[in-house]
Formats: C-alpha cells, structure tokens, sequence
C-alpha cells in the first residue's frame, strides 16, 4: 500500500434553498435563500477507518438551516454566524466549517401584501469561513449588468501582426460586475454595508472616463476601500460585453456610433484584487470561492 496522509477536507450539505416569509401582519415579508453548509473538524477516523462517529451527517444539517429560518433571517450573514455557532458550539469536534449563502430579491407587485416579482439585477452571496477562533466573512455579489454609452475608449495598447482591433476613444463599456469583499469585523449591519458597497461601485462606473476596464475595477474598488474602513480587500470579475459597431455602407449607410451588434463570446475577462495597504491577508479563507484571482 502507498503511504498517504489525509490533509484538508470539509463536507455537508450543498444548496439548500430556504423561501422565509414573514407574517407578522397582513403585509408579508420573504426572504429567499440558497445555502450551503459545510464543517471541518476531526474527521480523520471517518476517511481512513470508516468510522461515522464524528459525522455530523449532511441530512442533520440540512435540517438545522430550515429550523434556524424558522426564527428568521436578518440577513444572510447573520443567518451564516448563526449557523457557524451552532455547529461548533454543539459538536466538540467541529472546530469550524464554510457556510455560503445567495440571496435571490424579491419586490412588491404595485405595493400589493403579499404578492411578489423577482425584482434584484444581481445575486447577493455571502460566505462565512471560519477557523478555530477567526472568522472571516466575505461578501458580494454577481449578474450585476452596467453599461456606458460614451466617456470610454481603449487606445496605445501594442500592436504586432495579430492585432487587428482599432483604437477608439468613444466606445460602449458593459460587463456583468461579480465582485465579493472582506470584511475585517463581523459586528456590522450587513444589509447596510452591502447597499452601501454597492452604490459606490455603480456610482464609480458612471463617474469618470474609462481608459479602459482594468481602470475602471481599480477605481471602484479604490472607493470602496476608502468609503468602508471595515472592509480590507475586494475582487472583481468582468466580462467585457464587447459591442461592435455595425458596419451600414452595405446600403449606403453611414453609422456614427448609433447602432451596434452585441457580441456574447468570446469576451474579455477582466479580473484584479484591491486590498488596504498594510491589511492581513486572509488567503485561505479565499480558498474555493472559484472565479477570481
């Protein structure tokens, strides 16, 4: 037999979807979730010796998200701690675990009491790490589609016989923002927190002239650090959701930035990492939340 050694490992239950509604009054509430809940611990014996005696099964905590729903949810990172508490406060063993959430928005249908769209552009996430005795709480969101019109451009980039892009100082910018950030504290208003991170990165996409999508990430993330003393290191993730301009002289046509194609693939992916200067890194805690550098 070949000598081998387990090293990291961490299981649960994947994606649960948990609908809350509030009915308080007459006037409902919801709140829909889908959460994943994974614990690390001593669960050597259970890999090497198939001995189940350390193994919180998965079913169990399934059933633990629905039954904490049933006091509420405040917020997805809440709802995270709460469950990170539980498990390593009920089982001597689990010394911690990974608990990720998405949060799906929903709004009134014309102020009606409890009817409902799926109203939210984007999906918010969430993901509680903890280890030992530190926690690490990271946030965020994706599907978030912006565009510009104008005030970008992308110019004195090299050339070489490859190259057939044209230079441009008027062009349309888009992507599908997905970004998620770290906070350095985990007592915090997060439903506040999140509306506010969220402003300042669609406010910076609009306020200046992109020399290109690289800038544009840097000075959103830039903002949101400098606004966010509570916030250490943000990533992005962005297509460039490229519109080309369709050539009309087919016909007779001229187009001067009026009607565009838009190509879905391929696109420009766009990532970076932005962290305060002379903040801790939490790099294992990055560990598995896939699509960013």
């Amino acid at each position: 037999m070949v000598d081998v050694t387990l090293t990291s490992n961490q299981y649960g239950k994947a994606e649960n979807r948990v609908v809350r509604v509030t009915r308080d009054t007459d006037r409902h509430d919801l709140v829909d979730l889908n959460v994943t809940s994974q614990l690390r611990g001593d669960f050597e014996a259970a890999h090497t010796e198939g001995d189940n005696a350390h193994v919180v099964a998965t079913d169990t905590q399934k059933n633990t998200i629905f039954a904490f729903a049933r006091d509420g949810i405040a917020s997805p990172e809440a709802f995270l701690l709460r469950l990170a508490d539980h498990f390593t406060g009920e089982f001597d063993w689990v010394s911690g675990g990974r608990w990720a959430a998405e949060e799906f928005g929903w709004s009134r249908i014309n102020d009606y009491d409890h009817s409902f769209y799926r109203s939210a552009s984007e999906t918010r996430t969430a993901v509680l790490v903890r280890d030992g005795g530190t926690d690490t709480m990271i946030s965020g969101f994706y599907g978030l589609t912006v565009m510009k019109t104008t005030q970008s451009g992308f110019v004195g980039y090299p050339k070489d016989k490859y190259t057939a892009l044209p230079e441009t100082e008027d062009r349309i910018l888009a992507t599908d923002i997905a970004t998620r950030w770290r906070y350095n504290t985990t007592d915090l208003d997060y439903d506040g927190a999140y509306d506010s991170v969220k402003n300042v990165i669609m406010t910076k996409f609009c306020e200046r002239y992109s020399k290109g999508l690289q800038q544009t990430l840097y000075q959103m993330a830039e903002a949101v650090i400098a606004d966010h003393d509570f916030i250490d290191e943000i990533k992005f993730s962005c297509p460039n959701k490229h519109h080309f301009l369709s050539d009309l002289s087919f016909c007779g046509l001229d187009n001067p930035n009026l009607v565009f194609y838009a190509a879905d693939r391929p696109y420009g992916l766009i990532e970076a990492t932005i962290c305060r200067a002379g903040a801790p890194s939490a790099d294992q805690a990055w560990m598995g939340v896939a699509g960013f550098c």
